[in-house]
């Protein structure tokens, strides 16, 4: 029996109860001729391609773990579809897309509860000069996607040992404090990151740097897992479960990109072609870079690959060409690649390499956006002068530049005084008895399989050795 937790439900149901006294709007939606049906058709569509990945990164990342923490490692992922999603209505939305405050965060207050998001008429931006062909409440709801997959990404880097109360807590925090402020500067048009041109697409410093750098300061704070201190090695749990969440994740991302042109245009286009041809040489690159090493082409190693190619083509997808879009899969495949092998070599225990593959796939990306970033068009045909250094410009790699280094402090800086205060609120680690039972068993009373139900041949698996994965057992019968 769990110790009893009343504060998170009292504060569901304080905001529940505080829905009672707003008054919502007299129609469903303002018309507005400018909403366009094909570009709000292919939005809806994209919305639910990007709510897909949160689940596949649970199957991904349940099939890294061992057999006692998959449970608890879906979990924490899966859980961020019900705490963000409430959080995004009552202020985060505000806090990434409303009225800016000094180009770092938007006005609590501007779509509190989702006030005036159901309006269409109301325009992103001091002169209205977001141009939305979908309706302000389809655009909230795509970005809501994003808001929720940023904090499941980061768990990989702590899993097997972390509190389940004190993550929910981190998470908030997380989203509230860091990843609001990062995309309100990133892509509000009154953001400070969005005036300078800087250039991230879908997300390349809004989700993957800051989730990776987070991760970082995860792994650094809560130490090392006792396996890890005895160096036991540990075979992931389920391959099959890593390939069902890599397809997931492939095929969500072409909302994640495609989605963030918010039409159904050629640049929606241009980021899916870029999305997949990116992908598909990282995972290439991944599994040949260890061939030429002497280490066997792997599953594991093919489904890495393919996502961090995802990772680092997401800031890029529609900036830059079809063909350069291998370069960048193939270079970031290399360099997460020598990357995890030196975490591996570490004292880190980033227990799934998130900071190796999220934060560096990011890293890269951004930088090679800066490099291969094509020219783009004024309104009136004329060049913006935005080329990379590939087509011999400089101010928009010094721009990459600059971001980067802005979010990678910001992110770990600010991460660590969060994992701080929330460790002096709610211990962040386990007990070593916790930890050793698994999370499965001591945070949530559960297994991932019953060993008992298990049939192979017409027969029951039986047995007592819960240390056993389900592979082993099934292969000993």
């Amino acid at each position: 029996m769990t110790k009893a937790t009343p504060i998170p439900f009292l504060i569901l149901a304080l905001i529940a109860i505080g829905a009672l006294f707003l008054k919502g709007p007299d129609v469903t939606l303002v018309p507005n001729g400018d909403v366009n049906a094909g570009d709000t058709a292919w939005m809806l569509t994209a919305s639910a391609l990007v709510l897909l990945m949160t689940p596949g990164l649970s199957f991904f990342y349940g099939g890294m773990v061992r057999y006692k923490n998959v449970v608890s490692t879906m979990l924490q992922s899966v859980i961020a579809l019900g705490v963000i999603s409430v959080l995004w209505v009552v202020v985060g939305f505000s806090l990434a897309f409303g009225d800016s405050i000094g180009g770092i965060v938007g006005d609590p207050r501007t779509f509190f509860m989702f006030h005036n998001v159901t309006d269409a008429a109301v325009k992103l931006g001091s002169k209205g000069d977001m141009a939305l062909t979908i309706p302000l409440l389809l655009f909230a709801m795509f970005q809501l996607k994003f808001a929720i997959i940023t904090p499941a990404l980061i768990t990989g880097s702590f899993a097997e040992r972390v509190r389940f109360s004190s993550y929910l807590l981190f998470m908030v925090l997380f989203s509230l404090l860091i990843y609001c402020p990062l995309a309100h500067m990133t892509w509000h048009p009154d953001g400070i990151f969005f005036k300078w041109g800087v250039k991230d697409f879908a997300g390349g410093t809004v989700v993957h740097m800051s989730a990776g750098f987070a991760a970082l300061a995860g792994a650094i704070t809560l130490g090392r897992r006792a396996s890890h201190l005895k160096q036991e090695a540990h075979p992931p749990a389920n391959i099959p479960y890593i390939f069902l969440g890599t397809g997931l994740l492939w095929f969500g991302w072409f909302g994640f990109n495609a989605g963030s042109a918010t039409a159904a245009n050629g640049t929606a286009a241009l980021a899916f072609t870029t999305t997949n041809t990116a992908s598909a040489a990282a995972m290439l690159g991944w599994i040949f870079f260890d061939w030429m090493k002497g280490i066997k082409p792997s599953a594991l190693g093919a489904c890495i690959g393919a996502v961090v190619g995802l990772v680092a083509i997401t800031p890029a997808c529609a900036f830059v060409s079809i063909p350069h879009s291998i370069i960048i899969g193939l270079v970031a495949s290399v360099i997460s690649n020598i990357a995890v092998h030196f975490r591996t070599n570490s004292p880190l225990d980033d227990t799934l390499d998130v900071f190796p593959c999220h934060g560096v796939g990011g890293i890269v990306g951004i930088i090679m956006t800066g490099i291969f970033a094509m020219e783009g068009k004024n309104a009136d045909g004329t060049p913006k002068g935005d080329a990379g250094l590939f087509y011999g410009q400089t101010s928009q790699f010094i721009n990459q530049m600059t971001a980067l280094v802005i979010v990678a402090v910001f992110s770990f800086v600010a991460s660590m005084i969060l994992y701080k205060l929330v460790d002096l609120i709610i211990p962040l680690r386990v007990s070593p008895d916790q930890e050793d039972e698994g999370l499965d068993k001591s945070q949530h009373g559960e297994k991932a399989v019953t060993l008992g139900s298990l049939v192979t041949n017409g027969h029951s698996v039986h047995g007592n050795d819960h240390s056993k994965s389900a592979a082993d057992l099934l292969t000993k019968h």
